[in-house]
């Protein structure tokens, strides 16, 4: 590709189908709708790991979470592994962050060239509560304002996110024209759609006043359905207080209005582009760092393999890629850190991306790998087992170290709702799968490294009674706002 500047748009929690050009029947994202009729939109994209801390530093560094031991949300990148930010700018790009990057701390060298408001994880430590992965989990004190914050208004999110549009617009006006030498890589985060639900008033309201089915097997939030997600909802008690059928209503229409007023903010500065003259020499990718369970039985948050969770939105526009096209080619939130050296013309340097295991998504377009398998890990809050999941073509399947497998044909099951594991007739694409995902990575040898790192940051913060005592926060704040834990 010619070498262009590349704007990264990045959300957080943003379940794939829910967006417009994914497919959902009503909810409001025209801005990102057009981007995808104007480029490639991946149909089968999965984050690398479906909670924050460790899907960014993946995003980051072009590399699974097993490769880099960012294994949850106390273990956050620091700028000491290699990552695309930091390898362009040392080639005299400017790489620009504004908004959420959930690292360990500004403090560190993190590789951008600029790095304005950013979140980072709270006091360098993040979720300690976290690292407790035994039986024995302690229930979250903070699951409370899922439900109870679910509503009309503003947040310290919305508000943060506001900040994030401005200073973006501010950039693309002010400094972009001064950075011509080289392309430039400016990386937009916002929050939104993450919890808490309270999503500005006129985008509540136009979901709210309408008819809103449950949850997916809602029903269920009280049976065993698998070991995994048992006991995520037993730690993760966030149901236990929607008291109300209104209640889960207003939870559903906040997470609406909240991908709404994301696409409005990422809206703002695609027209900023535009505005400037500068859209016809910037290519854009559109991704998040992973999905959310909205309630679906009855689970919410993030953390687990289904779907919701699981999948992401990924588009990319602009230059060179072509219109209107959807890729069917299993693909992962891994795969942008090769594509961002193609866009600016690093691409040809094999050292940028040695060791990493993305495939440019240039090259998916053109149909490169249609037999790849997309590969997700999950070694963090709320689990006792290490959980893996591996998508190729229709099939899918979640392998867990101590819990029962689960396998998917979400062709015919989209929604997943038929385990096929227990099926002879599926033996063979089992065994396919479960060698796919051994030839990635040794299961169990990555499950012990997890709980042996995490075993040790118990003790360094003083041991799990200490720990419990710090309490739970629910959710990071933006720079400038005062923690408090529950």
């Amino acid at each position: 590709m010619e070498p262009k500047n590349l704007l990264i748009i990045m959300s957080d929690q943003h379940t794939q189908k829910v967006t417009g050009c994914y497919g959902h029947e009503f909810v409001e994202t025209p801005n990102l709708d057009a981007l995808a009729a104007r480029g490639a939109r991946f149909d089968s994209a999965y984050t690398t790991c479906p909670v924050c801390v460790p899907a960014r530093a993946s995003f980051a560094t072009g590399k699974y979470v097993h490769q880099i031991g960012t294994w949850d949300n106390a273990n956050a990148f620091d700028g000491s592994i290699p990552s695309w930010h930091a390898r362009l700018r040392d080639r005299g790009h400017q790489t620009v962050s504004i908004g959420k990057l959930h690292f360990r701390s500004s403090d560190d060298d993190n590789g951008f060239s600029d790095e304005q408001i950013a979140m980072q994880i709270i006091d360098g430590k993040g979720d300690l509560l976290g690292l407790i992965r035994d039986e024995d989990m302690p229930k979250r004190g903070a699951s409370w304002k899922m439900a109870r914050m679910a509503g009309p208004g503003e947040s310290i999110y919305t508000r943060y996110d506001r900040d994030i549009t401005a200073k973006a617009i501010s950039w693309i006006h002010e400094e972009a024209p001064k950075h011509t030498a080289k392309p430039w890589v400016l990386f937009v985060s916002f929050v939104a759609p993450h919890f808490p639900l309270t999503a500005p008033s006129e985008h509540f309201y136009k979901y709210y006043n309408r008819d809103l089915a449950p949850p997916k097997l809602y029903d269920m939030r009280h049976t065993p359905i698998h070991p995994y997600l048992d006991k995520y909802r037993e730690t993760f008690a966030y149901d236990e207080f929607f008291e109300t059928p209104d209640m889960v209503k207003r939870a559903q229409a906040g997470y609406l209005g909240l991908v709404t007023f994301m696409d409005e903010q990422a809206g703002l500065v695609l027209a900023a582009l535009d505005d400037a003259g500068l859209a016809g020499e910037t290519r854009v990718v559109y991704t998040t760092d992973h999905g959310d369970n909205l309630g679906n039985r009855g689970a919410w948050g993030k953390s687990v393999m289904y779907e919701e969770a699981a999948s992401v939105p990924l588009i990319a526009a602009g230059p060179d890629i072509p219109e209107g096209v959807g890729v069917e080619t299993p693909a992962t939130i891994a795969d942008v850190y090769p594509f961002i050296f193609e866009c600016v013309g690093a691409g040809d340097d094999e050292t940028l991306s040695a060791g990493v295991p993305g495939t440019s998504l240039k090259a998916l377009v053109h149909g490169a790998e249609p037999d790849r398998v997309a590969f997700s890990e999950y070694h963090g809050m709320g689990s006792a087992t290490a959980a893996y999941m591996i998508r190729k073509g229709e099939w899918k399947l979640v392998h867990y170290v101590d819990y029962p497998d689960q396998l998917f044909n979400l062709a015919d099951d989209p929604d997943e709702l038929t385990d096929r594991a227990g099926d002879a007739d599926c033996a063979p694409i089992m065994n396919e799968l479960t060698a796919a995902l051994t030839a990635i990575c040794d299961p169990v040898a990555v499950d012990r490294a997890a709980k042996a790192r995490q075993a040790e940051m118990i003790v360094e913060n003083g041991g799990k009674d200490a720990i419990i005592e710090r309490g739970d926060l629910g959710f990071s704040v933006p720079p400038g706002v005062t923690p408090m834990f529950d």
